[in-house]
């Protein structure tokens, strides 16, 4: 009998993951070889915390009116290839940015007005800027992109395959993401391992491991089981009974795994709700109508209540939408702009609130950049793009990597101002996994294999 051997690989993932999730449960952290590998480094207790929040931008950014030229000649050249989707350069002079390091040239660059709420952690020194950052499998040339003479990230401009790759580094086939790869190094550091990496936008490939499980919730809390702990049709036996039928062990594998599953989703509300109750109200203000802003509130009340899930080292992932922007850019953009500067601006003031600014470290990433050429009324896909990283242990106030030349078939530039990448995210990576603990030698070999293929690889952003 002939079996489709991509069925049969799913269904090995499947029993291979359900048996690490039974395998621990919120009484006793699992030991393994792999979880505890980084875990000595993360020892020092609650002082010792750190955590990563990747806010993941679905649609694809536009850089051109997120990280504006700003310089006479830039500007003149950017609003010549834009034409209507152009920022008004007098709309500019608020959040013109006066970097640390000034750039070559005389180039200077303006946040798009909308990230105003952005430029005081900026001149603070707590926003770094990552210029034309994305997806590569290699450091490639504009020559070497026309001949295809080197590897080159599988459906460049695909929404769904670029996804991926941002969010896995092109590592296990696009299965595993560098979160989670992490998340499995630094597991056995937390008393309750499920909370290790948790998503309040659903489920997210930058969060799966090889063990590591992510944990999804919203930003209204943990999912929870209704009527397990009440009385059913006045009866106390039917909870109790509908309790063991879910939970309680069995022979028929599925069945098993079922409830293996299920009882960690028990176990894990159990803990999580009580914590998150006992944490007192933020003083940060946060908008109720701005979904990223209430993900980011969950991710900061978690963060607060570390202490009560065991917590030391922590993965955290978020998202937004709307960026997708062929058509009615001129407001669409200004609009998801303006939510994502809200939102990190609270949350970057939350982190202040609670002593933990240099703990925490957020990062923005996104499908691709989109072209600097407009198509009329939006524009369409592209690859490099401009990204932020934030926190209290970032070297910020000023820009990491090459400003890119404003053209269109620039240097730069594999058409339609589609950008080049000068920065990978494997590069981003690998400087995150270093602050968080992680050796040299396990980011190359388990989170983000393809930093071998880089000399250059700590981006130098973040302290020590």
């Amino acid at each position: 009998m002939h079996i489709d051997r991509t069925i049969d690989l799913q269904r090995r993932e499947f029993l291979r993951r359900s048996l690490i999730l039974g395998a621990y449960g919120m009484a006793a952290p699992l030991v393994s070889t792999l979880g505890m590998v980084e875990a000595a480094s993360a020892a020092g207790g609650p002082a010792d915390y750190k955590a990563l929040v990747c806010v993941f931008l679905f649609g694809g950014n536009d850089y051109g009116n997120t990280i504006v030229p700003y310089d006479p000649l830039s500007y003149s050249a950017y609003s010549t290839i834009r034409q209507t989707l152009a920022t008004p350069r007098e709309q500019l002079a608020a959040t013109a940015l006066n970097p640390s390091v000034a750039l070559p040239n005389a180039r200077t660059l303006a946040l798009a007005p909308q990230l105003a709420p952005l430029k005081p952690i900026f001149d603070a020194g707590h926003l770094g800027i990552m210029l034309n950052i994305g997806n590569l499998v290699q450091p490639t040339t504009l020559a070497e992109y026309k001949a295809r003479s080197v590897p080159l990230p599988p459906k460049l401009f695909s929404h769904a395959n670029q996804q991926k790759e941002w969010q896995t580094g092109g590592s296990d086939k696009l299965t595993r993401g560098w979160g989670g790869g992490m998340a499995d190094l630094m597991m056995n550091a937390n008393s309750m391992p499920t909370f290790s990496c948790i998503s309040v936008a659903g489920n997210a490939v930058f969060m799966s491991g090889h063990e590591a499980i992510q944990y999804q919730m919203s930003s209204n809390g943990p999912p929870e089981i209704r009527n397990l702990g009440t009385r059913i049709y006045t009866s106390s036996n039917v909870s109790s009974t509908l309790r063991a039928l879910i939970t309680s062990p069995r022979s028929h594998w599925l069945e098993q795994n079922l409830n293996q599953i299920t009882k960690r989703a028990i176990d894990a509300q159990a803990a999580c709700a009580p914590a998150l109750a006992a944490v007192p109200a933020f003083a940060t203000a946060y908008d109720a109508s701005n979904g990223l802003a209430g993900q980011l509130k969950m991710v900061a009340r978690l963060i607060a209540a570390r202490t009560s899930l065991g917590a030391t080292r922590q993965v955290f992932f978020v998202s937004t939408g709307g960026f997708d922007l062929h058509s009615n850019f001129v407001t669409g953009h200004p609009r998801v702009l303006t939510t994502v500067a809200n939102a990190l601006a609270s949350f970057y003031a939350t982190t202040v609130e609670l002593g933990v600014a240099d703990k925490v470290t957020s990062f923005t990433a996104s499908d691709f950049g989109r072209t600097l050429s407009s198509n009329g009324d939006g524009a369409d896909h592209g690859w490099g793009s401009h990204h932020f990283v934030m926190g209290g242990a970032v070297k910020g106030g000023r820009f990491y990597g090459q400003a890119p030349d404003v053209s269109v078939s620039g240097p730069d530039d594999v058409g339609q101002g589609r950008l080049l990448p000068t920065l990978s995210v494997d590069q981003l990576a690998y400087t995150l996994g270093g602050w968080m603990g992680i050796s040299d030698t396990n980011l190359a070999s388990l989170v983000v294999p393809q930093i071998r293929n880089f000399s250059a690889r700590n981006l130098g952003f973040m302290a020590a």
